[in-house]
């Protein structure tokens, strides 16, 4: 795919990292870029100043190493604390800032923020104009992530994104589905195609984008400029080069070798773990690899297995025999199920 810019920064493409709580950290925005994503949005950052120092959102933040641009994602449901929240990021590294109106989760929902913001035009507006004017005389973008509205009655994403495109709003991603259906049901593509033919800053469309002919049927059906993948990455990270493959020559790449996804997969871990330690990193870890594995011969019968295992030396040689025994008869990865359907984190 071709190039992609956001404010200053030119992105290698336009295939995106969705943000999910609870997934997206440093080591794996740093394992999906390294495998085709052109860009990654970091994990939701609260705009509450008592939670800033705590252990939680200090890993959030953590941007160690990462390569530019730096992209993180606030959420909150005050004008002038989500100011603050901008200035803070921006010192501590971020180059792009990214607002939340898109998570459906309860917990955030019901502090009417994220998708609930949907549902108070001006408040929403307020917010951006608010982080819009903290940002741009630093020189940093504001982009606004969305749903298409609040329920099948209140689909309003038009609006809103016509609002935020005149208050300074440098690109929009829009999910297809409203607040109400979660992550239930189809999304649907009209919405975005709608916001897309509205606007003349970028749009990105998000939403059910789990293989390389669904990639290339939505960028048909709503012409945006970029896609954004979430769950679909989940345990097959390498999903963004297949993707960009097949738009660039229509071929499907054949399944990786089932010997560099124990690589993949084993880095990825030692990266987790340096980050978390070795006591809350085995049990975060667990999700990570039970996506990995789930859908391969095997896979839940080893999940079982591994999610007794309460070391690093215990989890990585689990992995490692793992993958080892089954390249012994798939030299290529088995094809099955994307583990997608996984919610143990959601997309925000």
């Amino acid at each position: 795919m071709s190039r992609f810019q956001i404010g200053p920064y030119e992105l290698p493409n336009r295939l995106f990292v969705a943000p999910m709580a609870g997934v997206t950290d440093r080591p794996f925005r740093q394992l999906c870029r390294r495998l085709g994503a052109g860009y990654a949005v970091s994990e939701m950052v609260t705009s509450r100043k008592e939670l800033w120092h705590t252990l939680k959102t200090s890993r959030r933040a953590d941007h160690t190493g990462e390569a530019a641009p730096i992209a993180v994602q606030i959420a909150g449901t005050d004008p002038a604390m989500m100011a603050e929240a901008t200035a803070y990021n921006i010192d501590r590294g971020a180059q792009i800032i990214d607002i939340n109106m898109g998570c459906p989760a309860k917990k955030v929902c019901n502090v009417f923020a994220g998708s609930a913001l949907m549902r108070n035009e001006p408040l929403a507006l307020a917010i951006v104009e608010a982080v819009v004017a903290q940002a741009a005389p630093r020189g940093v973008p504001v982009t606004l992530k969305m749903r298409t509205g609040w329920c099948d009655t209140e689909r309003n994403a038009l609006t809103l994104a016509r609002a935020a495109e005149g208050a300074g709003i440098a690109m929009l991603t829009v999910h297809g589905r409203t607040r109400e259906q979660g992550y239930k049901g189809a999304a649907e593509y009209d919405t975005i195609a709608a916001v897309k033919a509205a606007v003349r800053v970028p749009v990105v469309a998000n939403g059910d984008i789990d293989s390389p002919a669904k990639a290339q049927a939505v960028l048909a059906h709503t012409q945006a400029d970029a896609l954004m993948i979430g769950r679909a990455a989940q345990g097959r990270p390498w999903i963004f080069r297949e993707i960009a493959h097949y738009l660039a020559t229509g071929e499907l790449l054949p399944p990786p070798p089932t010997r560099e996804v124990k690589q993949w997969l084993v880095e990825h871990l030692h990266e987790h773990y340096a980050l978390y330690g070795e006591y809350l990193g085995v049990r975060t870890a667990r999700k990570h690899i039970g996506w990995a594995v789930r859908a391969l011969p095997g896979g839940e019968a080893f999940r079982a297995v591994m999610n007794t295992l309460d070391s690093i030396d215990a989890q990585v040689a689990a992995v490692a025999t793992f993958f080892d025994t089954l390249a012994d008869t798939h030299r290529l990865l088995p094809q099955g199920l994307a583990a997608n359907d996984d919610l143990l984190a959601l997309e925000a």
